[in-house]
C-alpha cells in the first residue's frame, strides 16, 4: 500500500500536498506545475501523499525528489479491499453512521450541511472502520437498503460492487493518513479523493486548508464518465455522450458521489484557488464560499525560454504542433481531421502529434489508423514525449484541440518561444488568446480560438496564420507581450509564497 516511506518519526514540515494521479508520475501539465511551485519555494519543506488507482499504471517516476520534500508515500486505490486485522465494529451506533454515509454520498435527495459536516466527522473520527465497510451487516443493510428505495436500472450485483467501488478508498485513505507526518498546512491540488483526504486531515488536525484546482475536477470526471466503456449500462440502453444528457443510474451515482466529495472539500478548505475567472465562478456554483475563492493564473520562468525564441529559424516553419496526452480529452483526432485540410490546401505542411501514447493505447490506435484513413502518412507524425524548449521554434503553429483544459502551460510556453496558438474554446483558452481585462485586450490577439470538435474551423485558423507572415508576426509578438507582462513564475510564486506565509505563520 505504501511506498518510499520516510522513518515515522520524520520532524513536521511546512506544507502537505495531497496529490491524486500527478507528481511524480505523470509528465507535464499539472505535474509539471506542481514540480515548479515546490522547487520555486526552497526555503519550505514538504510532505507529498501521492494517490494512484492501479500500482502498475504509473511505471518510473519522471521528476527527481527536491531535497526540500522530506517526506514522501505512495497509496493505490486498488489496495483499497486489503482487509486489515481485526474484525467489524460490534458497536450498535455503526448502522446509524453507514447509513448516513450512503445517504449523503449516493441518495439523490440534496444533502444539508449538516449531513456533510456528519459525514466528514464520520471518516476524520474514524467512528466506521474499512473492515466495517466491507464486511460488517451494517454495511450490507445499507447497500440493500439504497438499492431497493432508490435503484431501478441495474442488477444489485451492479449497484452494489459500484458502491463499493466509490466508497472503500475513502475509508483505506482515512486510515492511511493516521501516520501522516503533521505539516503546518495542507494543500490540494483537486477536489475528488485528494481533496476528500484534505477535508479529513484539515479536520484531525485543525490546521489552514488550501485547495486548488487547475481544472474543475467534478466536471472531468462528468467527461470521464460519460465515454467510460467499464460501466455496464442496462439492456438496451443507448448512452449519449452529452454531459447533459440522461446517463444510465451507475453513471449518475459516480457523478453524483465525486459532486459530494466535492462539496466537503469545498466547504473544509480556508481557501480556494482557480487558474481563472471562469473556472472560479463554477466553484461557487459547486458550492464554494465566494469569499474564500480568488484567481492565481500559471506562470512561466521566462529565462528558461530566452534560447528557444533565439533558435527560431527565420521565417514561419510549415509545422503545426499538437502538444499532449494521447487520450481522448486532448480530441487528437480533430487535430489529424484539420491536417487533412491543411495539408490539402498546403501540400507542404506537417503536423507534429507530440505527447505519450501509453495512457490510452487504444485511443493511440485509433489516432494512428485515423491518420492512414486520411491518407496523412508521411504528414502526421507521432513523435511521443520531447522537451519543449527544443520542440516549439520548429513549430509554426501550435494547436489545443481539447474538450477540456484549466489554463494550459503549453500556451504559455508556446509564446514564449514566439509560436502562435489555435485552441478549442475550452477554459481559459479564451481570455489567454485574446485577453482577460481591458489593458490586455488591447494588446491584441495572440493566436485563434475555434470551437470544439470543429476540424474545419481549425484547419481555416491554422491556414490563416501560417500563409500570412504579416499577422503571423503580429500574433507572435501579442504572445511575447501577454506571457512577460501577466503570466511569469515570478509573479505565481509570490503570491503562493504569501497564501503558505499567512496559513503558516498562523499554525
Amino acid at each position: 500500500m505504501t511506498a518510499n516511506t520516510v522513518p515515522s518519526d520524520a520532524p513536521s514540515v511546512d506544507v502537505c500536498l495531497l496529490l491524486e494521479g500527478t507528481w511524480p508520475y505523470v509528465r507535464g501539465g499539472v505535474s509539471s506545475w506542481i514540480n515548479q511551485l515546490i522547487l520555486g519555494l526552497p526555503e519550505l519543506t514538504f510532505s507529498v501523499f501521492f494517490i494512484g488507482g492501479q500500482r502498475e499504471a504509473y511505471g518510473k517516476r519522471h521528476y527527481a525528489i527536491p531535497d526540500n520534500v522530506v517526506h514522501l508515500e505512495e497509496h493505490f486505490l486498488e489496495s483499497a479491499w486489503t482487509s486489515l486485522p481485526g474484525q467489524p465494529t460490534q458497536d450498535g451506533d455503526v448502522s446509524r453512521l453507514m447509513l448516513d454515509v450512503h445517504r449523503f454520498l449516493h441518495y439523490p435527495d440534496e444533502p444539508s450541511a449538516e449531513q456533510g459536516e456528519a459525514f466528514l466527522d464520520t471518516l476524520a473520527e474514524s467512528r466506521i472502520g474499512r473492515e466495517d465497510f466491507l464486511h460488517s451487516r451494517a454495511s450490507w443493510q445499507a447497500i440493500t437498503e439504497g438499492y431497493g428505495k432508490h435503484c431501478s436500472d441495474p442488477s444489485f450485483v451492479n449497484y452494489f460492487w459500484t458502491l463499493r467501488s466509490m466508497q472503500a478508498p475513502l475509508f483505506m485513505l482515512a486510515d492511511a493518513a493516521r501516520n501522516m507526518p503533521r505539516a503546518r498546512m495542507l494543500h490540494s491540488i483537486s477536489t475528488g479523493y485528494a481533496g476528500m483526504l484534505g477535508s479529513v486531515l484539515q479536520r484531525r488536525w485543525g490546521c489552514h486548508y488550501l485547495l486548488s484546482e487547475h481544472g474543475i475536477y467534478t466536471k472531468e470526471r462528468k467527461i470521464d464518465l460519460a465515454q467510460a466503456s467499464w460501466i455496464a449500462e442496462s439492456p438496451g440502453e443507448q448512452l449519449n455522450t452529452g454531459l447533459d444528457a440522461e446517463v444510465s443510474y451507475i453513471r449518475r451515482l459516480w457523478i453524483r458521489f465525486f459532486e459530494r466529495i466535492g462539496l466537503v472539500a469545498y466547504r473544509s478548505a480556508h481557501s480556494i484557488i482557480a487558474l481563472y475567472e471562469g473556472n472560479r465562478r463554477r466553484q461557487i456554483l459547486d458550492g464554494a464560499d465566494p469569499e474564500k475563492t480568488r484567481v492565481i493564473p500559471n506562470g512561466i520562468a521566462l529565462d528558461n525560454w530566452a534560447d528557444a525564441l533565439e533558435r527560431r529559424p527565420p521565417g514561419i516553419p510549415p509545422v503545426v504542433g499538437l502538444v499532449g496526452r494521447v487520450v481522448p480529452i486532448k480530441d487528437v483526432k480533430t487535430f489529424i481531421r484539420a491536417m487533412r485540410g491543411v495539408v490539402s490546401a498546403m501540400p507542404e505542411a506537417e503536423g507534429w502529434i507530440v505527447g505519450p501514447e501509453e495512457e490510452d493505447p487504444d485511443y493511440a490506435a485509433e489516432c494512428r489508423s485515423l491518420v492512414v484513413s486520411l491518407g496523412l502518412q508521411g504528414k502526421v507524425r507521432f513523435l511521443g514525449f520531447r522537451q519543449m524548449q527544443e520542440l516549439l521554434p520548429q513549430l509554426g503553429v501550435m494547436v489545443l484541440t481539447s474538450i477540456s483544459e484549466a489554463q494550459p502551460l503549453v500556451v504559455l510556453e508556446a509564446w514564449a518561444a514566439g509560436t502562435p496558438v489555435v485552441t478549442s474554446d475550452v477554459g481559459s483558452c479564451r481570455e489567454l488568446v485574446e485577453g482577460s481585462s481591458a489593458e490586455d485586450r488591447d494588446l491584441g490577439q495572440a493566436g485563434e480560438v475555434v470551437a470544439i470538435a470543429d476540424p474545419q474551423a481549425t484547419a481555416r485558423a491554422i491556414l490563416s496564420l501560417l500563409r500570412n507572415p504579416q499577422r503571423w508576426q503580429a500574433t507572435q509578438a501579442v504572445g511575447l507581450q501577454r506571457v512577460r507582462r501577466y503570466y511569469t513564475e515570478e509573479l505565481m510564486l509570490a503570491r503562493y509564497r504569501e497564501l503558505y506565509r499567512e496559513a503558516t505563520e498562523s499554525a
